[in-house]
């Protein structure tokens, strides 16, 4: 299955939650991928959309692949891989200065994204956690990690892609996992889209504006 774009992904998504709408879910996109497909589900279902503020540690040499992950929100959480670690020689120094990079970005996208609005929430809901896709599972994982401090009642990932592996990593963290296509040993999740350019902060807060008003913001972060 190749989808045209991630709007695409996000109604074929939301075709396969339409069961959770009487639960009232908060949909939560992890940006900025995340955001266009989270908003087709939380369109779908009449609920409410929020950001997941998560953040991949990416090796110095291969920033591609994740090392770990960082979430906000508000407390960090971090999330290591050790064993990307050990096979990549990385030292907790350098992973430390990375992670610390990736904090700074983070914090940048707090400010833009929130605009200083507290976040929804989420004691005793339904939660729908969305991405474009998942590569490693490192991020998700950051993400659920944080989330179950946040006293959900119910976690379901839902994503369009994913590797087989993705729901018994994820299985003690999440209620439920769903997913559209099974991401290939060799393949990158983009060769699951037809049109997979990267999204601007712009149009992120354009997405998130049409659910909490204008959220237009001049500042754009790095990454």
């Amino acid at each position: 299955m190749t989808f045209a774009n991630r709007i695409d992904a996000g109604r074929r998504l939301a075709a396969a939650l339409a069961y959770l709408k009487n639960e009232t879910p908060v949909v939560l996109a992890l940006p900025r991928g995340g955001v266009p497909v989270a908003a087709q589900i939380a369109e779908r279902l009449d609920t409410s959309l929020d950001v997941l503020l998560v953040r991949k540690i990416g090796v110095p040499f291969a920033p591609e692949v994740a090392m770990g992950a960082l979430f906000l929100m508000p407390d960090m959480v971090v999330a290591r891989n050790e064993d990307i670690i050990r096979r990549a020689g990385i030292s907790n120094t350098m992973f430390d200065r990375v992670r610390d990079q990736e904090l700074k970005e983070l914090m940048c996208r707090e400010r833009v994204y929130r605009r200083g609005k507290a976040a929804i929430d989420l004691t005793g809901r339904t939660v729908i956690v969305v991405d474009d896709g998942i590569a490693t599972g490192a991020t998700m994982l950051a993400a659920l990690k944080g989330l179950k401090l946040l006293k959900p009642e119910k976690v379901i990932v839902a994503v369009p892609v994913a590797p087989a592996d993705a729901a018994p990593k994820l299985s003690a963290l999440a209620d439920a996992f769903i997913c559209l296509e099974e991401l290939g040993a060799d393949d990158a999740i983009s060769c699951h889209y037809s049109d997979f350019r990267q999204l601007g902060d712009g149009e992120v807060l354009a997405i998130l504006g049409t659910f909490h008003g204008d959220m237009r913001s001049p500042k754009n972060c790095t990454g």
